[in-house]
Formats: C-alpha cells, sequence, structure tokens
C-alpha cells in the first residue's frame, strides 16, 4: 500500500481556536504573515506611506521566534493572539494604504499584543514589559499604541464566532495543517466526517489566498498591497459555475452549515455557562 506523503505529514489541530496548542497557532500565524510581507515587501515605499510601525531595517528575528518569545514571557492566550488577525483586517479596512511589511510587522505584533491582552484578558503586564519582550522603548510603545488605537478606532475586541471563523480559515489556508471536525451533540446532522471540508477543497485547489512572488519571475512591483488575512483559497469551478467540493455539495452550503455548526456550539457554551472566551 502506497503512503502518499502529503498526508503523512498533515498536523491536525482541534476544531475550535481555544482547544488548539498555541505553538502550532503562532506557527500558522508566522506563516500567513510571512507570506503576506513577502508580497508587500515589494511595494515601493514612499513618504506619504510611512508610519510609526515603519523601522529603518527589518529587525533581525523571525516572525515564528518573534510570536514564540511573546508568548513565552507574556503567556499570551490564544484569543489575544488569533484577534491580531482581525485586528489587520481592521486597520486595513479603514486605511488601505497601511501595509504589513517586513519594516512593520514586528512593531505592529508587539502592540497588538499589548492591547489585545488589556481588551480581553484579566490580567496582563505593564507596558515597559511589553516593550521590552518586543525589543523597544517603553515611550515607543506607548506611541504606537495611541497610533494603533487611532488606527483602528478602539475597535478591540470581537466574539468567539468571528474568532472561529478566523481560526478555520486559517487552518485551510496553511498546507500542513488541518481541522478535525467533530459530531455536534445539537447538529450531528451537521458533521459526518472527521476532517474539515475546507481540507478536501484545498486537495483540490492550487489556488492560494496569499501568493507567494518570486522577485526574480516578477520583476514589476505590484501596485497594492494584499493586506486580507481572512479570505479563503475558493474551491474549484465546475462547468456550471457552481463551487463544488469532494462529496459534490456546494461550497456555499457547506459553508452554511459550518456557520450553523459555530453558532450552535458557542450558543451551547453559554448555555453551559463555560464561555472560553469572553469579549
Amino acid at each position: 500500500m502506497s503512503i502518499n506523503n502529503d498526508d503523512a505529514n498533515i498536523i491536525q489541530v482541534p476544531e475550535y481556536f481555544y482547544e488548539v496548542d498555541i505553538i502550532y497557532l503562532s506557527h500558522m500565524i508566522a506563516d500567513m504573515l510571512g507570506r503576506l510581507t513577502s508580497h508587500n515587501d515589494m511595494i515601493p515605499l514612499t513618504p506619504s506611506t510611512l508610519t510609526r510601525f515603519h523601522s529603518r531595517i527589518p529587525p533581525n528575528i523571525t516572525l515564528t521566534d518573534y510570536l514564540r518569545r511573546i508568548i513565552k514571557f507574556t503567556s499570551l492566550e490564544k484569543s489575544c493572539l488569533l484577534i491580531i488577525l482581525i485586528y489587520i483586517d481592521r486597520v486595513c479596512e479603514r486605511h488601505p494604504h497601511f501595509t504589513i511589511s517586513s519594516l512593520t510587522v514586528h512593531r505592529f505584533l508587539i502592540t497588538a499584543v499589548t492591547l489585545s491582552s488589556k481588551a480581553l484578558s484579566d490580567s496582563y503586564c505593564t507596558n515597559t514589559f511589553y516593550a521590552k519582550i518586543g525589543g523597544i522603548t517603553t515611550q515607543e510603545l506607548n506611541a504606537l499604541e495611541l497610533e494603533f488605537l487611532w488606527l483602528i478606532d478602539w475597535h478591540l475586541v470581537s466574539t468567539g464566532v468571528m474568532l472561529q471563523q478566523y481560526y478555520a480559515n486559517l487552518v485551510e489556508q496553511h498546507p500542513r495543517y488541518e481541522r478535525l471536525v467533530t459530531p455536534h451533540p445539537l447538529h450531528p446532522s451537521l458533521s459526518t466526517d472527521t476532517t474539515s471540508s475546507s481540507r478536501k477543497r484545498r486537495r483540490r485547489s492550487t489556488l492560494t489566498a496569499i501568493p507567494d512572488l518570486d522577485p526574480v519571475q516578477n520583476p514589476s512591483a505590484p501596485s497594492s498591497s494584499l493586506n486580507s488575512t481572512s479570505t479563503p483559497p475558493p474551491p474549484p469551478i465546475d462547468n456550471d459555475g457552481t463551487h463544488t467540493s469532494d462529496s459534490g455539495r456546494s461550497s456555499s452550503t457547506e459553508d452554511e452549515e459550518e456557520a450553523q455548526r459555530i453558532w450552535a456550539h458557542f450558543d451551547q457554551l453559554a448555555a453551559q455557562d463555560h464561555i472560553p472566551y469572553v469579549a
């Protein structure tokens, strides 16, 4: 019997974000941000696009190591880490010219962690401590914090349902992870497989939400930034113009069922007075 090497290297993660190992979560986020910054680094920098978040040169630390450093020394909660993706989309929606690049991503991350911890956690560190972990001065973090609040219009909270949607899309975009989906007690018919439908769609699609562009093959810089973190790769289009999965069902039907599953799950948690994340 032959073994599919791709499937053998797949890491299975829990269905819900609050159950996933935070190291796995940080790895997926770092990978996604790495692809995002690789694209945006090709955009010419102009004086009008400079922000407080820009550094003169990229910091000499990888995104994976930077996130692990933050997690190690701040005991960061999963919701505070995952919500950074929502922050990116909110900031870039309000300010289309703001880009997450290798010059801005580290300062953006430490500022986002500082604010998400204050907004979502019962306990958090001081700005002096966060600044030391992030490799900047306290005065700089204070200024970045105010700038961040202005950029995002003080919109720092979310819902468990939205976080779950971002988590599902994050796993879907990574080629080495898949969610384990289990039948829901309230809606058992909505889950009949042990792996996520997103994984099955990804096997058929060669598209990714954040393309890897080779500067040698693409000498001309892109004219616009790529900032969305939430859009999953689209499934293949059949001859009739509809998106279908391996099971033959339309992707819109699967998305609706997935949304029903998420709402039912968090409604059940609320009824049991057991909410792992409160905004």
